[in-house]
């Protein structure tokens, strides 16, 4: 995100989920040939044949001119890489955004005092920074205990009984995720965050509730399978890549780092404990399994709905300007209220005259 340019965030920050799931569909691919009983060592191996292909990829790879303006606000190579980045010409252009990362850098570093407790506390403390943190931290739990890596697990059995390889349909799956993505791509900054978000939750609790009555008998197996699609596809235009994406457009930079932290460590302890539990939960559960999936989609529905702010577009200052007018609506309303129909003296009068 930090070489980004704001008109094109939401789609770079989407290329990392699509970069992903490309890689899921490769290593589906390589499970036809090599996931055997002789072949499983050679699909090992080609982990570090991709890490060695990075490696030699790396000098490529360009600078962050944020960490270049920190070590040096008059580094050349940080004003090269902006002005090769944004195809910037005009130099008055290009200084103007250099001189934001250095202010951004400056402000960053007028709290690197502060303890990353403090930060913490500062932001829980804030009504607005609170707001943004829980949204955050509620996206990225939502992403996890939606379910979509139940999925992606246990695909496999997921399709015994409906295909005759099961491989089959994990690659599918697989390949739909591909074009999910895609199509998230293009959407990113054309779309709002929430209405993403609403569309996303919305139609993977739909295919939730549509797995759960396949798998209790009340509709074919076929259409358990068009669920999981579409549960899929559901997943990558919204609760995929917008909560990696969404914190650095909530957040400045002093407060990045700790909300990103945060987010990570809660969304992989709820990766841990859907891999950990859903062969538990499927076992117990039976054809409800989903049942508890489609619960955490409704919360993550209805929080979009009535509370997650809208990002697209704005730097942080304007989104927490944008809860701070509306914090002020809600009092002028309080107050409003309360002075017409709650103040007793004015009832009582009323009631006299009448």
């Amino acid at each position: 995100m930090q070489l980004a340019p704001p008109r094109l965030r939401g789609a770079l920050g989407t290329l990392t989920q699509f970069a992903m799931v490309i890689g899921i569909l490769v290593a589906d691919l390589l499970a036809f040939p090599f996931a055997t009983v002789s072949g499983w060592r050679y699909l090992f191996a080609v982990t570090p044949c991709i890490a060695f292909l990075q490696v030699l990829a790396s000098p490529f790879l360009l600078e962050s001119p944020r960490w270049l303006l920190n070590h040096d606000p008059k580094s050349t190579q940080a004003r090269s890489i902006l002005r090769q980045l944004r195809g910037m010409t005009d130099e008055m252009e290009l200084e103007s955004e250099l001189s934001n990362y250095i202010i951004a850098e400056a402000v960053q570093h007028q709290d690197e005092e502060k303890s990353q407790f403090a930060i913490i506390q500062q932001m829980f403390q804030d009504s607005r920074l609170r707001i943004l943190l829980i949204s955050s931290l509620v996206l990225h739990m939502g992403q996890q205990l939606g379910g979509i890596n139940a999925v992606f697990y246990y695909s496999t059995s997921f399709f015994e009984g409906v295909i005759d390889n099961p491989l089959v349909g994990t690659t599918l799956v697989g390949a739909v995720n591909v074009v999910a993505t895609y199509g998230a791509l293009l959407l990113m900054d054309s779309c709002g965050r929430r209405s993403l978000m609403l569309w996303s939750t919305g139609g993977m609790f739909l295919s939730c509730i549509v797995i759960v009555l396949s798998l209790l008998g009340y509709l074919s197996k076929i259409l358990a399978l068009v669920a999981v699609v579409t549960y899929v596809c559901c997943f990558e235009i919204g609760l995929g890549p917008i909560p990696w994406l969404i914190v650095a457009e909530m957040f400045e930079g002093k407060y990045v780092t700790v909300a990103m932290s945060l987010c990570s460590q809660l969304n992989w302890s709820c990766n841990f404990i859907i891999g950990l539990v859903f062969p538990w939960m499927n076992e117990t559960l039976g054809a409800f399994s989903f049942g508890p999936f489609a619960l955490i989609l409704s919360i993550c529905f209805i929080y979009a709905w009535f509370i997650l702010p809208e990002t697209l577009g704005l730097t942080p200052d304007q989104v927490l300007l944008l809860l701070l007018e509306e914090e002020d609506d809600d009092d002028e309303n309080y107050d409003e209220n309360n002075n017409n129909n709650n103040n007793p003296v004015e009832l009582t009068m009323k009631g006299m005259e009448d």
